[in-house]
């Protein structure tokens, strides 16, 4: 019996979508479902043998992966993002854990992000695991961006290693980030709200600061070079203009500075770099904590 399909999620993907494509082409089913392209992606999908099935236009990938789901057939499913790939180890070992007929209900994949041509070891972008191998049925989505999936029964973790990883050709520019932090920054900023939160100033000050120290600091982005520091500055960029679009949405309101709670804030920044100042043991790590800090 085949076993396995594959399912793509799409929108103007023609730059990505032949390489994801051909990366499964041992695939027994391959299922594209695009979200209202206009470029040349439905005929390249179609081109390439793939089924093609259609949902409405969304601003993120969630709300269309189980109907993307319910139009395969297979017993096991793999999803995919246009701008991946699957290395052949990762098919094999994938291939090897159906023909045992393992008794987990889904496996967690680490997945090599690729952005800005280099491969982040740290900086929170790696193992990055994502549940991405399943069988139908007890892996759903929700309709929240970037949340992790709801399962049924037990998973199984691949080693982090990359010959086991999905490659994820993840940001290619600068603009390109740029672009989608503004998508992403709406929908994340509309959540936030939905919440219950209310605006508070101090977490212009304070969300992007622990950003920036978990990423840089806490997620050992120094080791990832100039790439690592740059990604951890964007990351916290990305937290600033989060919240200053949920103040956007209170109408732009006036709140007076409380010199108070700045100052505790800055007391709770100082401390945690005094923290991260005092495990560094690397010269270079120091000597940049140093100058952060004045």
């Amino acid at each position: 019996m085949k076993k396995i399909s594959v399912v793509i999620n799409t929108f103007n993907e023609e730059k990505n979508i032949r390489k994801a494509i051909l990366s499964v082409a041992w695939a027994d089913e391959i299922v594209v479902c695009d979200m209202q392209s206009v470029d040349e992606t439905v005929k390249i999908a179609k081109s390439l043998g793939a089924k093609v099935v259609s949902y409405k236009q969304v601003n993120f990938v969630e709300p269309a992966r189980n109907f993307a789901i319910s139009s395969a057939t297979r017993e096991w499913i793999l999803i995919l993002d246009a701008d991946e790939q699957v290395p052949e180890t990762l098919v094999t070992r994938l291939k090897e854990l159906v023909k045992k007929n393992i008794s987990a209900s889904y496996v967690e994949i680490p997945r090599k992000n690729i952005i800005f041509t280099k491969w982040i070891l740290h900086t929170g972008w790696w193992p990055d695991y994502q549940i991405r191998f399943f069988k139908k049925g007890t892996v759903t989505w929700n309709n929240q961006i970037h949340n992790r999936p709801q399962t049924k029964g037990d998973g199984l973790k691949l080693e982090a290693e990359g010959k086991w990883a999905i490659i994820h050709s993840n940001y290619a520019s600068i603009g390109e980030y740029i672009e989608r932090l503004n998508r992403y920054s709406k929908i994340q900023a509309e959540e936030i709200l939905k919440s219950g939160y209310k605006f508070k100033m101090q977490d212009l000050f304070e969300k992007p600061v622990s950003e920036f120290l978990s990423r840089y600091f806490a997620s050992q982005g120094y080791q990832d070079g100039l790439h690592g520091l740059v990604l951890s500055l964007l990351q916290a960029f990305s937290f600033l203009i989060v919240y200053l679009k949920i103040w956007e949405k209170a109408g732009f309101t006036e709140q007076t500075l409380i010199l108070s709670e700045f100052e505790k804030g800055t007391k709770i920044v100082s401390k945690d770099i005094n923290y991260w100042l005092n495990q560094s043991k690397g010269g270079s790590l120091k000597q940049f904590l140093k100058i952060f800090k004045k």
